[in-house]
């Protein structure tokens, strides 16, 4: 492999860090276990045990064969032609893969010849940032912070013609980057606002190199295939997420997403709290207020969002935005949601049916000592106050033969792999 080895992303090199509530879920096996024969403990696993043989390896990348695993999530390691990239859930590294393939394209892209005209172009015309010329906008450009960029998705709104006009539209050039920017992730099927430092380089300068230099998206779009290519299917949670998220500037997504929160009763103190987290992106907040403005009516949903305040990091902003998109994969495929509460830090809940959903996102969970008394206690409590029906245990990943069975002598029907049953956007 070729090129400086780094490790990217909020959520990479560590333990990942979950709510505290949430690390003591479920089948969330630990050092505690007891070593009895009825309990498992977590082992790590092979690469080519969970993934198809087409995502082990690309021209750009390897996936290392040794899958860590934490007993609920895996922690992988990607060796590529861009550096050592590390990611935490499976989620992730479908989403890492997608990166790789978007970086080789932008690369390709900026090393072309119409890239090397826009630049030329572009170098004619400096731009005034900061009170100061920018003689070399490619360059300077990746080390704006990336705050400044979502400053630029909507500040072009507020140019005027009461000035040179070919001045404005300079200006206006300059601040189109962001925009550019989102339409070539999603053409790559990328997060604009994702945190891997090298797949935002290339986007910054393939993106000022069209705002300011005039690269046209048409011309420089390459055909992408294989794995860089992945996506999910089509559902109306995606349909009615993806254009917003392709054509809206941060500024605008955030009154769209406090306007739902309003239309749904959510308290403006709790909204506001819940859209400034450091730790959800734009993108988290879009599809999480989606996924729960698309129930219909449960109560509940600020007693969610409250929960969802304990997220310290992108892994926990992830892991919660993929039990709002199985709340409303369940609404609208199974039965609709009526209720949704938190009992001993899990989400449950009921639905129209009569029975209670209790959705988490684990890669492969395994049956634990202090998973089974996390479960037996939770059932207590939930039925103290008049259950008794069943439970619908859906997760994103897969359990073990011996935790499907146990929960199946608890009442718990498990159904695995909800993200590509639903279609999840990750």
């Amino acid at each position: 492999m070729t090129g400086l080895k780094v490790t990217e992303s909020a959520m990479q090199g560590r333990w990942p860090v979950v709510p505290a509530t949430v690390s003591m879920l479920l089948l969330c096996a630990t050092a505690t276990a007891s070593g009895a024969t009825q309990f498992e403990a977590p082992a790590n696993r092979e690469a080519a045990e969970i993934l198809p043989a087409e995502l082990l390896r690309g021209p750009k990348y390897q996936v290392r064969d040794t899958v860590v695993s934490y007993g609920y999530m895996h922690h992988w390691t990607v060796d590529s032609d861009f550096g050592t990239f590390e990611a935490t859930g499976d989620g992730a590294l479908r989403s890492l893969i997608r990166e790789i393939h978007a970086i080789a394209a932008l690369k390709e892209i900026s090393q072309s010849e119409a890239f090397a005209d826009s630049i030329a172009y572009a170098a004619k015309q400096p731009v005034q940032f900061a009170g100061k010329m920018i003689a070399d906008p490619v360059d300077t450009i990746s080390a704006v912070p990336s705050g400044v960029f979502q400053i630029f998705g909507n500040v072009y709104t507020a140019v005027t013609e009461k000035h040179d006009p070919s001045e404005d539209s300079r200006l206006k050039q300059a601040l189109f980057v962001s925009s550019w920017k989102r339409d070539f992730a999603a053409e790559y099927g990328v997060n604009v606002y994702s945190s891997n430092k090298v797949l935002q380089e290339q986007l910054n300068k393939v993106g000022w190199a069209s705002a300011v230099g005039g690269l046209s998206l048409s011309a420089a779009m390459m055909p992408m295939g294989g794995a860089g290519a992945l996506v999910f299917k089509n559902t109306r949670l995606a349909n009615q997420v993806s254009e917003a998220l392709k054509e809206e500037p941060p500024s605008r997504l955030r009154i769209i997403n406090n306007d739902k929160l309003s239309a749904m009763g959510v308290p403006k103190d709790l909204a506001e709290r819940f859209l400034d987290h450091p730790s959800f992106t734009p993108r988290h907040d879009t599809i999480i207020v989606a996924a729960l403005a698309d129930l219909k009516n449960p109560r509940g949903r600020d007693t969610f969002l409250q929960a969802i305040l304990s997220a310290q990091d992108e892994a926990s902003a992830d892991f919660f935005m993929n039990i709002s998109q199985t709340l409303q994969g369940y609404n609208e495929t199974i039965s609709p949601i009526e209720d949704i509460s938190l009992v001993n830090g899990l989400t449950i809940a009921r639905a129209k049916s009569g029975r209670a959903l209790i959705p988490f996102a684990l890669d492969h969970g395994v049956w634990s000592e202090r998973g089974s008394g996390v479960i037996s206690h939770m059932k207590q409590t939930y039925e103290a106050g008049g259950f008794r029906g069943k439970y619908d245990l859906w997760v994103t990943g897969t359990v073990t033969p011996r935790a499907r069975q146990e929960l199946a002598g608890m009442g718990i029907q498990v159904t695995e792999n909800v993200d590509e049953k639903i279609g999840f956007l990750d």
